[in-house]
């Protein structure tokens, strides 16, 4: 790649007589910054290192290379960096890059510094939110090499190699060598074509890219080089000799594609700046030099000064401005590729620094004594339990922690070295520690002191830790409540999170004290010195945090959301996973069994309708089975180049008659229902209650929706008879039945009572049939003997619009032409004015102020409102339309949860609140006590905005009592 190219001008397109230069920003950054010597600093003390590897690297790229007419020098020429937040990659797999450390403190200033750097050097400063630089990168080569350009990425990241052919390189500039296709191969021992292939298997532990255990790179090449690409070799898993990897490579075989995904760059991003605007131009010698000046780079200063022809006046105006430049060394809040800093809070700037070795670990009574009496004294203590396992229903208790000051803090270990049932766990003594029995009677009268607050976080899980030794912990604060009830839609709310955001403080990881992998061990035997050290340390970081939050809350005015919505529903949730519920699992294994044999069926119908035998779960061999073999018309390829053969696809085929596509999802669907349900929920049966225990998250959401983990209970299918029958395997205990109380159409009644739409209010308050009815406004046909189609056209209609659907997506939910559901969205707007205003102004209230409301005050933060990006802006404003009808729904179900339980106390109920889904609850209570429940519930669930909000539609709940879930609902 070495003819010569012809200067470039200001918007020059890009011709095959151009060469761009693609330079990885972000990646750079961190490798010149470890790279170089941590030396270089202002006068004034600020980290400018990287930033002066950077310029120079820009120097020697651009203006140099210019200069001396190098043939291969840039005619254009970005830099690219990683925005901060999520990618599309994390909505794939929620871990991804979910261990990468933050970034070194001195290097977090200068983030925003190498994006001036560039704009002084008047080249392209290019990110985009939901996207990492690596695919901008992927899609300007592809779209330049496309047009016959020559270009080069400024990179040596492996995941970038994946692009190399006879039109891109790759430039390492620490090295300043070329990496072309043999060098590819020299890597990964495949051609560029492969690379993604070999990814997937190898995995990549920097960016928690899983893979398939025990295969390295070279094990992958060797299979790659064998059977061609990842869906043959998982077709052929099972030809494989060696067992293990044979073993691996069939249990892990969806890891591996999920790996795939996430190695595989996007090369279609809908990028903003078009090719042409990154045509080199000269920079405007006053602000480079400013620039330049500002940072004291003095040599490299007069290098450019002179590079510029700049005279002693422009170099002086240059220092004039750069000393009236706002200070561009202020940290920004960034989210590069090593993670999030955050900012300090000032509210803790005079406590004491967090120091891991002054903490006291405490092995005697009178030690204990002492902390107790100092805690109750304070009327103030943090809190926190270390155990066996995540799980609160099946984890020992080992240890507890406390703080009682900023700097104060202690850990009291309890059971180190000892098996469950008492016995040692070590070959030697265990260590010198308390009694666990003795602890308890010490603590359980301060923790359930009720002058004495108790601060956590995610307090909900030590609650059921303590609650199965005895104790009672109350009152309580909770820091990642607080957080969420302060800024959700803003950050995270882990502790980690927090501390590196408020306190600039990264706590000791889990895996420095207990290990990684087949190596890790429980907390019970992590010896006592890093034990101390691990836990006191979360207890005093939870203090501080408290220190920095709880004060907003009456600031912000979201001291009645947190005192109202999020703090009471600790205890709510914490008693509803101890209670748990019953599942049958001889109903799950006989439906296993029956799943088993139909998929069989479909399996021969599929094969026989094929006219061969291929692996259905491959997508490729699907997809090549139904439109190169078969013909079928409708077939897209993907930008890998192979067919797509996603649900849309196949419901598409399925309605112009094809039988094969309904057979495939058929087979998809109930493959799906028996790996994820049938086959996996007797596995969460605990031993010792016999009933599953879902774990809930409270702040997880941006809504106020609650989800539930191991398992997950809320995604079991409900609108099919396969779905429907997985219910019937929870039950009730003997003499008891379960009832299930629902709430009717809580969003659409929500969303009548917000929009102000007077037609919707009086057909819920006349009870009437609402999608009948939306289907007589806007289609003109009697409610009487209303064809079911129409009626069912307008419940999509009626759903879709809370969340924002498209007509593109209506179209897909009802098979119809697009341009026929356009028609009826416009209708129902027409029909229904008060619901486009509604949306108006949401969106033009979100925009002024950067959040939304619900009716009961909750706030979701939405900071890409204004996003100059059109696909995340419109993602944005569809969220905000959404987030206040059903943040206020989840409002009213928590509102209702919460005063559940002094309703049927007060009712002498026996009744017990085992789940929660969605808009539905689940009770158990004795035969005989049913009807009477239901009534207590229903009348606390139709209630429950009151007297906060009164609504101008009533809430209806449907209510039945029977022996299972499937029968109840």
């Amino acid at each position: 790649m070495s003819t010569s190219k012809k200067a470039a001008t200001p918007g020059t397109p890009v011709t095959k007589d151009s060469h761009l230069y693609l330079v990885d920003g972000s990646a750079y950054l961190f490798r010149a910054y470890h790279a170089l010597p941590p030396l270089t600093r202002k006068s004034d003390g600020l980290p400018v290192g990287a930033v002066s590897g950077f310029c120079n690297m820009l120097h020697k790229l651009v203006l140099s290379s210019k200069a001396r007419g190098d043939r291969d020098a840039p005619t254009h020429f970005a830099v690219i960096f990683d925005a901060k937040g999520d990618t599309f990659r994390n909505a794939i797999y929620a871990d991804y890059k979910a261990n990468r450390d933050a970034p070194p403190e001195d290097m977090v200033p200068q983030f925003p510094l190498v994006r001036d750097a560039t704009r002084a050097f008047g080249l392209p400063c290019i990110e985009m939110t939901g996207f990492e630089a690596d695919d901008l990168i992927a899609t300007y080569a592809k779209q330049a090499a496309a047009l016959g350009a020559e270009v080069t990425i400024v990179s040596s990241d492996k995941d970038l190699m994946q692009l190399v052919d006879d039109k891109i390189e790759m430039l390492d500039p620490m090295k300043d060598k070329i990496i072309d296709s043999d060098g590819v191969v020299e890597k990964f021992g495949v051609t560029p074509d492969k690379v993604v292939e070999v990814q997937a298997l190898a995995g990549d532990s920097s960016d928690n890219v899983p893979g398939v255990p025990g295969i390295g790179i070279k094990t992958a090449a060797q299979l790659i080089d064998e059977f061609g690409d990842l869906e043959n070799l998982l077709a052929n898993a099972a030809t494989i000799k060696q067992n293990k990897r044979r073993e691996n490579l069939i249990e892990f075989a969806e890891q591996a594609r999920i790996s795939r995904q996430l190695v595989l760059l996007d090369c279609n991003v809908p990028v903003d700046v078009p090719l042409g605007d990154m045509a080199v131009v000269e920079p405007d010698a006053q602000v480079l030099i400013g620039f330049l000046k500002d940072m004291e780079f003095n040599t490299l200063t007069r290098r450019m000064a002179e590079a510029l022809n700049a005279d002693a006046d422009a170099i002086e105006a240059a220092g004039d401005h750069a000393a009236e430049k706002p200070a561009a060394s202020q940290p920004e809040q960034a989210d590069e590729k090593g993670g999030t800093p955050g900012a300090l809070n000032t509210t803790l700037i005079d406590t004491p620094p967090l120091d891991a070795t002054a903490y006291e670990c405490v092995t005697t009574l009178d030690a204990l004594d002492t902390w107790i009496a100092e805690a109750t004294t304070a009327g103030l203590v943090a809190l926190d339990t270390e155990t066996t396992s995540l799980d609160p229903m099946s984890g020992r208790l080992v240890g507890i922690s406390l703080a009682t000051a900023p700097g104060r803090a202690c850990y009291v270990p309890l059971t180190h070295g000892m098996a469950g049932d008492g016995a040692l766990a070590l070959d030697g003594p265990a260590p010198e520690q308390i009694a666990l029995k003795d602890a308890v009677a010490r603590l359980k009268p301060m923790l359930e002191d009720a002058g004495v607050l108790k601060v956590l976080q995610n307090a909900k899980y030590d609650l059921v830790v303590l609650k199965r030794i005895g104790i009672d912990v109350a009152p309580i604060d909770d820091t990642m409540l607080l957080s969420y009830a302060l800024d959700t839609g803003l950050h995270g709310h882990g502790m980690d999170a927090l501390s590196e955001r408020f306190l600039g403080h990264k706590p000791i990881p889990f895996k420095q004290v207990a290990g990684t992998g087949k190596s890790q061990i429980t907390f019970d035997l992590v010896p006592l010195d890093k034990a101390t050290q691990y836990a006191a340390e979360d207890a005093d970081v939870t203090l501080r945090l408290w220190h920095a939050l709880k004060p907003r809350l009456a600031g912000e005015r979201m001291a009645t959301v947190y005192e109202t919505l999020e703090r009471p529903m600790v205890g709510v949730l914490a008693q509803m996973e101890m209670s748990g519920i019953k599942l049958d699992p001889a109903i799950l294994r006989r439906m296993s069994g029956d799943f088993a044999q139909k998929l069989a069926g479909l399996e021969a119908d599929i094969h026989e309708l094929a006219g061969e035998q291929f692996n259905i779960g491959s997508p490729k061999q699907l997809g090549e089975i139904l439109f190169d073999k078969m013909n079928l018309e409708g077939g897209k390829k993907t930008k890998t180049g192979a067919w797509g053969t996603g649900a849309d696809v196949l419901e598409t085929l399925a309605a112009q008659g094809h039988d094969m596509p309904i057979r495939v999802l058929e087979w998809r669907q109930l493959s799906k229902l028996k790996s994820t349900y049938t086959d996996a929920l007797p596995d969460f049966i605990n031993d010792d209650t016999g009933r599953v225990h879902t774990s809930y998250s409270l702040a997880s959401t941006t809504t106020g929706r609650l989800s539930s983990s191991d398992p997950n209970l809320q995604n079991i299918p409900i609108r099919t008879d396969e779905g429907r029958k997985i219910r019937t395997a929870f039950i009730a205990d003997e003499g008891n039945v379960l009832i299930s109380a629902d709430y009717s159409q809580i969003e659409l009644r929500v969303l009548a009572h917000m929009a102000g739409i007077d037609t919707l209010r009086q057909a819920f308050a006349d009870g009437q049939d609402i999608h009948a009815m939306t289907a007589s406004e806007m289609f003109g046909v009697p409610i009487e003997g209303m064809d079911p189609m129409v009626r069912r056209r307008a419940k999509a209609i009626n759903f879709g619009i809370i969340y924002g659907i498209s007509a593109f997506g209506l179209a897909n939910q009802l098979s119809i032409p697009r341009s026929e559901a356009a028609a009826y969205i416009d209708k129902y707007f027409e029909r229904f004015p008060g619901i486009r205003a509604y949306m108006d102004d949401t969106k033009a209230f979100a925009r002024e102020h950067g959040y939304v409301e619900t009716l009961f005050g909750r706030k979701t933060h939405l900071p890409e409102i204004n996003s100059k990006n059109g696909a995340q802006r419109s993602f944005t404003e569809r969220a905000a339309i959404n987030a206040p009808i059903q943040g206020s729904a989840a409002d009213i179900i928590r509102r209702a949860m919460i005063r559940m339980h002094q309703a049927l106390e007060n009712a002498k109920l026996p009744a017990r609140m085992l789940l929660q889904v969605h808009d539905e609850l689940i009770f158990e209570v004795p035969k005989a006590q049913a009807d009477k429940t239901i009534d207590v519930a229903r009348a606390v669930m139709e209630g429950a905005a009151a007297p906060a909000v009164d609504l101008s539609v009533p809430l209806v709940v449907d209510a039945n009592a029977a022996l299972s879930w499937a029968e109840a609902h």
